[in-house]
């Protein structure tokens, strides 16, 4: 029979009852398999703040690649369980803004001494900003950044007489020319072709140094897929399969390239920044390079990456816990660790202050191309519906490379029309109605 517990006990009970409700806890979502360095990397991140403090728990929640974190992120704030915070790829912020599903930053930063949008003008690359706010207004906080760049087997370059790699599309083609020997399964260059944005943001900085643009960076209702400059960035890369026979036909994605480029079997690859710290992992049987993209009219590339956004629906004391594990995040000392170990360059100024990346930068400099490159960089495409939008274009890049009688001029048309049709709810929302004589 259990006894009765002392006015005492139950005081005490109440108490540590109450000490152990004190803590508010958020759900953090991380773009991440649910194995692999990434994750384990960032599991430590958070059980290093958990331990730091007594007030907030986070809960780290990995949910794939970036479309998928999209996807689970607003499923959860539907099912009344937002996240308080998430790493998102930074383009989905127009039109999580939109939609009205996040909330502006300055719902979280009013728990601390300065405004959102004058944290991200002071201490963040100027690069950064755009795709961090929409109409004015803060709602995202870059966390860790990129920008494609050439990787180029430096050892295979030098046997082929090349001493430098490529400055331009003309270079690029001539030295894929020199080491591609399809009899020996060899490839002068690789680049990404997946709809899952990897295809789309690469192809979108080869039409920025075609001349163009590829998208309205002032209203998200606008792309410019069937434009000149687009087309003859569609047909430079479609010719680099077809024509000139440096690349192999049919959809890469980057596990396929670098699987390929680190037996050797491709000269160069373009891929993320972010890819570094893997590529340099296993780029043991050659010297790796790292270059700027190549120019065509001009020198450009589109900044990838993502930002930390919160979802609308969570109470007082989540926004609060929230923007707590938020700067604890964009500390110089965090931030520029998590630069250090992924490869992705950290968007914020004061981490390139620290001894830690001063030494970093010095033992890679590889590591400072995608900084280098940032005078160059134009904001990533972001629109309305941005994911379907993307995947318009990005199939039609898939057509090309699949089918040789895909002409660019069919595969734009078809890519502008289909991304119309997804813009035009959003268009017809904002457009001034016509006028009536």
């Amino acid at each position: 029979m259990l006894k009765p517990l002392n006015a005492a006990a139950v005081g005490l009970s109440l108490i540590a009852c109450a000490g152990a409700q004190a803590k508010e806890n958020i759900d953090f979502m991380f773009p991440a398999p649910i194995e692999g360095k990434f994750t384990q990397e960032m599991t430590r991140i958070i059980k290093e703040f958990n331990a730091s403090q007594q007030d907030v728990e986070v809960r780290g929640i990995f949910t794939g690649n970036y479309d998928t974190t999209k996807i689970k992120a607003e499923s959860a704030q539907k099912a009344g369980q937002p996240p308080a915070l998430a790493i998102m790829s930074a383009n989905f912020t127009t039109d999580l803004a939109l939609k009205n599903e996040i909330l502006p930053m300055d719902a979280l930063f009013k728990y601390g001494p300065r405004k959102a949008g004058d944290v991200l003008r002071s201490d963040y690359f100027p690069a950064m900003q755009a795709n961090a706010q929409v109409n004015g207004v803060t709602y995202a906080i870059p966390f860790h950044n990129s920008t494609p760049v050439l990787y180029y087997n430096k050892t295979l370059l030098a046997q082929k007489g090349i001493s430098a790699p490529p400055q331009t599309w003309d270079e690029l083609l001539a030295d894929a020319k020199k080491l591609t020997d399809a009899g020996k399964g060899q490839w002068g260059i690789m680049l990404p072709s997946t709809n899952d944005d990897y295809g789309g943001w690469v192809f979108s900085s080869l039409v920025r140094a075609n001349g163009g643009s590829y998208f309205n960076e002032s209203y998200p209702g606008e792309v410019y897929y069937d434009a000149p400059s687009t087309i003859g960035a569609l047909r430079f890369w479609q010719n680099l399969v077809w024509r000139d026979k440096v690349m192999p036909s049919g959809v890469l994605n980057s596990k396929q390239i670098s699987a390929q480029f680190f037996a050797g079997h491709v000269g160069m690859a373009i891929l993320s920044t972010g890819s570094l710290g893997f590529m340099r992992e296993n780029s043991k049987d050659f010297a790796l390079g790292v270059a700027m993209l190549p120019a065509k009219i001009r020198r450009a590339v589109g900044i990838g990456g993502a930002s930390l956004v919160s979802f609308k629906g969570i109470t007082e004391g989540q926004q609060k816990a929230a923007y707590r594990f938020l700067t604890y995040l964009s500390s110089p000392q965090v931030n520029g660790a998590w630069s250090r170990f992924s490869g992705y360059f950290s968007p914020l100024k004061a981490a390139y202050d620290t001894p830690e990346m001063k030494a970093y930068l010095q033992q890679d400099p590889r590591a400072e191309v995608a900084l280098k490159q940032l005078q160059y960089a134009h904001p990533w495409y972001a629109t309305y519906e941005t994911v379907a939008v993307r995947k318009a274009m990005e199939n039609q890049l898939a057509a090309i490379v699949n089918d040789p009688k895909v002409t660019p001029e069919a595969a734009a048309k078809a890519a502008q029309q289909e991304a119309d049709t997804l813009l035009k709810p959003y268009v017809d929302k904002t457009a001034l109605a016509e006028v009536k004589e």
